[in-house]
């Protein structure tokens, strides 16, 4: 939250940085307006859009006009913002910005975090949102499974 408002953005790349402290990372287009509002409110909320929130996604990603028109979302006590549904929620500080090229790396503390583990995230992909295909994540269990059960070999 900027004063009263609810102020937000998509980013393209948000990544898991470190186990402790908790950190995680987005990196930000050095042009964006949004940015050095956000930076400013002391409480960050990441929300991980759920593969049936793309709409939400594409109008939290437009230039122009009020992007929470038509999204649902509420503000935690530290005022960070959430959207509703959301498959992950990262209440975050700002821990530090690192210059990269044309984008900035933003490093975020995370202060609490919740998910809803039967849930399926919506996935940014070749310029458009996409869903995974329920037998990827499944695919991807029973191989991580079975490279844990797995002898090493020389």
């Amino acid at each position: 939250m900027v004063g009263d408002e609810p102020v937000g953005m998509t980013v393209g790349s948000f990544t898991a940085v470190s186990l402790e402290p908790p950190l995680v990372s987005m990196c930000i287009i050095n042009s964006s307006a949004t940015w050095p509002r956000l930076r400013t409110g002391g409480a960050l909320g990441i929300s991980v859009l759920g593969e049936d929130q793309a709409v939400a996604g594409q109008r939290l990603a437009a230039r122009t006009g009020d992007r929470f028109d038509g999204v649902p979302w509420e503000a935690a006590p530290s005022g960070a913002v959430f959207v509703k549904g959301a498959v992950a929620r990262l209440d975050c500080a700002l821990h530090s910005e690192l210059p990269a090229g044309d984008h900035l790396i933003a490093l975020l503390t995370i202060r609490t975090a919740e998910h809803d583990p039967g849930a399926r995230p919506l996935i940014f992909h070749r310029r458009t949102f996409r869903a995974l295909a329920p037998d990827a994540l499944d695919a991807a269990a029973r191989e991580s499974a079975l490279a844990g059960a797995l002898p090493d070999t020389p």
